[in-house]
């Protein structure tokens, strides 16, 4: 496949992209160095006149995932090189980048990873009928037929697709419809996180970066919302790119692709992205060029601006009021007639989602917080606080627990109004609004951690910690629901000015643009790095539609409808001392509080304990299902009957169909199954599983697990006490609970909780069967090719009832007779 993408970027090919890229960008670094000088002043401006909002009422956590992993698991990808699903281990760590390994003990000895995904840009697909829609606009001509064969088959139901309009896709499935929408909320935080790529720290540079940006578009007749502003800024300026590249390609390679429709989709799909790995790299270099440019002269510029300060303000408002008396006439006309009418209707379509997930958001949190209340009522009260504390400081970033207050945004709908205002999609305000009650909820949690680590300085006894607890969640709701009406009413206003200024500035430029050049006369020369005749003008035009805007959301405040507070009502700091309190060192409960000692002292084994969603699962049951799977897509995709390979390496267990799907998933089911136990101190309230039915390994496990044991505890549990599978989620536990859950018994060294049936069932076990142990090796899938000394197990020495523990999964030990290729 290299030499037909070769044949097709040939060097003639290259040098055009490159000369295109060079060309697009040159005109961009133009914007942003005009930008850069007007970013700088009003900074130091701001700096000067110190012009802020209301003050927070909440405190807000500085490093929020420190020494932390959101998740960590298995699951399913389809690798295009050999056209084969592998089992792969997945962790998101605190930057939200996807990775994936080998399998855990990779990860565990510190390897390097298959892959690393940085997913902004991309588009979560959870079916096969999305992503051909998608693939088949990509490039016209190349709709696949009703008889022809797809571009991709899924061995399950349940895919989970990453899409994106120029890199490469990337393929994966689950087992369960459950578990594809736990791993989707995982995906979507992922997206969510990295779309938002500009640091908001360099106010500067992310000010002249995105004005710059604006800018370019517009002199591009482009003045709509644009959903590829997403991402870091090299990432944004390779979609500015590919956004004028993408259509020559397609004109100029799209006719000389031969094949079928569904091979021409798939040798497109890779050129496409061998040319954004061209010009992501040309455009790293030549931005990071004029960033330094920029930086060197910023000592002078901002001499300059502080000296004159003054005189530069001064100058600045004499042109804005020859502007404004040129344009506002007609800016005032345009906005009476096309916008003016529209401002209430979108301010509802934005309202009523929006402040439907921030009250769901107060919600989660009081939940949360008054379950652990309950729990430290009934189940002794300090020695717990640290454990529950623990997962409470992360709630804010727990992908399916904040699901719920996420999918509120759903529900907005531009219908209508999109075409008006050249919206195109309101997936940039969703996201917005979705960050925004991410933070609203992690300065809620800390908030009410900081002032609970000071009254716990008391030491308060049951009755009274759990007082303490319900007066400080009090304090905490009034301080967030101020908070959260002045975050969404900020937002409204700039939605609005999103929506409507694009429009506004397109409908003004026949009559207006024209007539700015001749106010350029009126900027002195010293002073023209930071006033520039656009901007200004940018600036008159949204005066014309503010005041609008600002009514409309007033109202909106006055109606308490969505319980906004009015602009009136100000909430003084009543806590003096709260934000002085946040300035300290984080608080670490499980140190402090934690009645458990650190079973491995070593840091990094801790830091990998640290996780958002605690629960770590091996997939020991990945062997039987990817024979399986790999049967059924190496066969549909090459189009062979079934190899002399594959028959080596099915099991009696197998299905005989490997077109058969519903046989792969009804075989492993019949397998034995066991749930992998949690990390000591990790427990977690909600399972995450990789999607797979986890099961005892084969012949070497059993071996091992007889020379230490004389029976398995959790297998025996899970028989003898008539467990259901691990499959359905009455199973899976621990398990959130509403109210007040159950105290989880104190974990052993691997910690496997035990609950009174699996107590029973130990005690009456005397020997394993066959089963129990995994060794019925026709249940197994070339289980011969396992090395023992390759295994990884986390049973610690000594600690006989848990012998069952934590088994590594084999993939990556049965892999090689298959010769497994390296993607990266």
């Amino acid at each position: 496949m290299g030499d037909v993408i070769s044949s097709h970027l040939d060097e003639s090919r290259r040098q055009h992209i490159a000369e295109k890229t060079a060309k697009v960008l040159g005109e961009f670094c133009q914007f942003y160095k005009d930008q850069y000088g007007v970013a700088l002043f009003n900074s130091v401006r701001y700096e000067i006149e110190g012009n802020g909002g209301p003050q927070s009422q909440l405190l807000h956590r500085k490093v929020p995932l420190e020494d932390h992993v959101i998740f960590s698991g298995n699951l399913f990808q389809y690798l295009e090189e050999n056209k084969k699903w592998r089992n792969r281990f997945s962790v998101v760590p605190h930057n939200y980048g996807l990775v994936l390994y080998e399998n855990k003990p990779a990860y565990e000895r510190g390897m390097q990873p298959r892959i690393l995904i940085n997913s902004a840009g991309y588009k979560i697909l959870t079916s096969l009928e999305q992503y051909f829609e998608l693939v088949n606009n990509s490039l016209p001509g190349t709709t696949s037929k009703s008889g022809n064969a797809p571009i991709l088959k899924c061995p399950t139901q349940f895919p989970l697709i990453l899409w994106h309009p120029y890199a490469r896709h990337y393929y994966f499935c689950l087992m369960t419809g459950k578990e594809q929408d736990k791993w989707r909320a995982v995906f979507q935080d992922c997206v969510r996180h990295c779309n938002n790529g500009i640091p908001e720290d360099s106010k500067v540079e992310a000010s002249a970066f995105t004005d710059a940006v604006r800018m370019y578009r517009q002199s591009k007749e482009q003045y709509g919302t644009w959903d590829m502003l997403c991402g870091n800024e090299i990432q944004i300026l390779s979609n500015l790119v590919m956004e004028e590249l993408v259509p020559d390609l397609k004109s100029t390679i799209g006719p000389r692709l031969k094949g079928k429709s569904q091979e021409r989709q798939r040798i497109w799909i890779q050129i496409s992205d061998a040319v954004y790995r061209i010009v992501f790299e040309k455009t790293k270099a030549h931005y990071e060029a004029v960033v330094t440019k920029c930086e060197l002269e910023q000592p002078r510029m901002a001499s300059t601006i502080r000296t004159d300060m003054d005189q530069i303000i001064t100058s600045k408002e004499h042109l804005a009021s020859k502007i404004r008396a040129s344009v506002f006439p007609k800016a005032e006309i345009c906005v009476r007639n096309h916008i003016q009418p529209y401002i209430s209707s979108i301010l509802e379509a934005l309202m009523s989602p929006t402040s439907q997930g921030f009250a769901e958001v107060r919600e989660v949190f009081f939940k949360e917080v008054t379950d652990m209340n309950m729990n430290i009522v009934n189940e002794g009260g300090m020695e717990k606080l640290g454990e529950y504390m623990e997962k409470l400081s992360q709630l804010a970033f727990h992908p399916v627990k904040m699901q719920s207050c996420y999918e509120k945004m759903d529900q907005l709908k531009l219908e209508g109004l999109q075409q008006r205002f050249d919206v195109s999609s309101p997936s940039v305000f969703k996201q917005r609004a979705q960050i925004h009650m991410r933070q609203q909820m992690d300065d809620a949690v800390y908030t009410f951690e900081t002032l609970l680590h000071q009254e716990l300085g008391k030491m308060l006894g049951k009755e009274d910690l759990c007082k303490s607890i319900q007066r400080i969640l009090e304090r905490v709701l009034k301080k967030f629901d101020y908070d959260s009406s002045t975050v969404r009413k900020k937002f409204f206003r700039e939605a609005l000015l999103q929506i409507t200024i694009p429009f506004l500035l397109k409908k003004l430029a026949p009559t207006c643009k024209g007539e700015l050049p001749k106010f350029q006369e009126l900027i002195f020369e010293d002073f023209a790095s930071f006033i520039l005749v656009e901007n200004t003008y940018e600036e008159v035009v949204l005066q014309s539609v503010m005041k609008d805007i600002m009514q409309a959301v007033k109202e909106a405040a006055v109606q308490r409808k969505h319980n906004l507070y009015r602009d009136s009502m100000v909430m003084h700091n009543s806590d003096p001392n709260l934000h002085l309190l946040g300035e300290g060192a984080p608080i670490d409960w499980g140190e402090e509080y934690g009645n458990e000692p650190d079973a491995d002292p070593s840091a990094e084994k801790r830091r990998r304990a640290k996780q958002v969603v605690s629960v770590i699962h091996d997939d020991e049951g990945a062997l039987s299902f990817e024979s399986g799977a790999e049967r059924l897509m190496h066969q549909s995709s090459q189009e062979e009957t079934e190899s002399a390979e594959l028959e080596t390496c099915s099991a009696p267990g197998t299905p005989g169909s490997s077109d058969d799907v519903k046989e792969i998933r009804e075989m492993l089911v019949t397998e034995v199954q066991m749930e992998t136990p949690v990390p000591a101190g990790d427990e977690a309230k909600e399972h995450l599983t990789n999607g797979t039915i986890v099961q005892e390994s084969g012949v070497v496990e059993g071996a091992a697990q007889k020379a230490d044991c004389p029976a398995p505890l959790e297998l025996t549990a899970h028989h003898d006490a008539g467990c259901q599978s691990p499959v359905s989620e009455e199973a899976q536990a621990p398990k959130a609970v509403p109210t007040a859950p159950a105290s989880p018994v104190k974990p052993p060294s691997l910690g496997v909780a035990l609950s009174p049936a699996e107590e029973r069932a130990e005690a009456n076990s005397c020997k394993p069967s066959d089963k129990e142990t995994g060794e019925e090796v026709s249940t197994q899938a070339c289980v011969e090719n396992v090395e023992p000394a390759q295994m990884a197990p986390e049973t610690s020495v000594g600690a006989p009832e848990t012998s069952v523990g934590t088994t590594e999964t084999s993939m990556g030990t049965t892999e090689t007779s298959e010769g497994m290729q390296t993607e990266f």
